[in-house]
């Protein structure tokens, strides 16, 4: 048996330090095991509509995991179908993310009775190039959601653990800061070494949401370009929902299986979404929009500035909720501009046969 210890920090920081008895944001470890070993591991067709995939595991109080990092592969057309669908509560946990956050932020401003956002643990929450995000600004000042926080390695690594089954997992990072101050982890004694060790939580949440380059039927998927912890979150969830850019033939993915980076047992549902992370990048289909980044960010922006909400009503009105599928939100956005993000991205290489 261990000993909890510290470093330093706690002496010389000028964070106020509130210790809290810990309770797992999401299933625990053992709960987590027993639904995922009692799902059948059979192959069968998961191609579902999105809508169907959302209305069947998204629902109150659930824990959900982003994939993607910041612009990157982020699964904007799986959070435009929660949107509509309403869910109330949530629990948010990601590596770092910019729009699929702000947008669950900024229905449950216009909406709570729809979408709100109970906490968040994290390690960033803000725009590649352009900076923090205003909605995160927003609601930890104005004390609306609980935060926890890590770093982009502390995060990785509690998906990690979660997806190799152990409950927590040891880091070299976080303790001897104020990172040790800010989240739910815990210094120890190591038993072999007899040095401090910082040990962090395993991470499962209820669904996972991920977006990736190209997956078969099944549920087997390929991801192309950074992995931006894709793979951890979806063995790490219960339940994971998958939108991908093309749906490919199981044949293929048996000629190359070293590019299978998700396995079909750890996925619910599949949906073929072209674009299904836009206004973020896929490596090897398209670069991130800049402009629909900066004049979303604005649209937060200024209520944040202003308390004034018509700008991004307008928004969700025009992008989402006149919406019936994401075909419909690009039909909106246009071809030209889609077609330039294509040509910014470049042909970066992707394998599909």
């Amino acid at each position: 048996m261990t000993n909890n210890v510290s470093s330093k920090i706690k002496n010389i920081s000028t964070l106020e330090y509130k210790e809290k008895e810990f309770e797992y944001w999401g299933p625990t470890p053992d709960e987590a095991r027993k639904i995922m070993v009692n799902k059948s591991h059979g192959l069968r067709d998961k191609r579902h509509t999105l809508k169907d995939a959302v209305a069947k595991f998204i629902k109150d109080g659930i824990n959900i995991g982003i994939g993607g990092f910041v612009n990157t592969r982020v699964p904007v057309a799986i959070i435009h179908e929660i949107i509509r669908h309403g869910a109330k509560d949530l629990t948010l946990s990601f590596q770092s993310n910019s729009i699929c956050p702000e947008l669950l932020a900024g229905a449950m401003i216009l909406d709570p009775d729809r979408v709100s956002i109970k906490r968040v643990e994290l390690a960033w929450w803000g725009y590649e190039i352009i900076g923090i995000a205003p909605m995160v600004r927003y609601l930890t000042t104005n004390g609306m959601i609980e935060m926890d926080d890590y770093t982009n390695y502390g995060m990785s690594a509690r998906f990690k653990a979660a997806a190799m089954g152990i409950p927590f997992i040891p880091v070299r990072d976080h303790g001897g800061s104020d990172m040790e101050l800010i989240n739910r982890g815990r210094m120890i004694e190591c038993p072999f070494s007899g040095k401090n060790v910082y040990l962090l939580p395993a991470c499962h949440p209820d669904v996972g949401i991920v977006h990736t380059t190209a997956a078969d039927m099944y549920g087997n998927a390929r991801i192309f370009g950074a992995h931006c912890t894709c793979p951890e979150i979806a063995m790490a969830a219960t339940y994971t929902i998958m939108t991908t850019e093309k749906v490919i033939p199981t044949e293929n993915i048996r000629s190359y299986p070293n590019l299978t980076e998700i396995p079909y047992p750890a996925v619910d549902t599949v949906t073929e979404v072209p674009f299904g992370a836009t206004p973020g990048a896929s490596y090897g289909n398209y670069w991130f929009d800049m402009d629909h980044l900066k004049m979303f960010r604005s649209l937060c922006e200024d209520f944040r500035k202003t308390g004034n909400k018509e700008g991004l009503q307008k928004y969700y009105d025009e992008y989402i909720f006149s919406c019936q599928t994401f075909d419909e939100t690009l039909e909106k956005i246009g071809y030209k501009a889609l077609k330039n993000l294509k040509d910014l991205d470049g042909g970066q290489p992707i394998i599909l046969t």
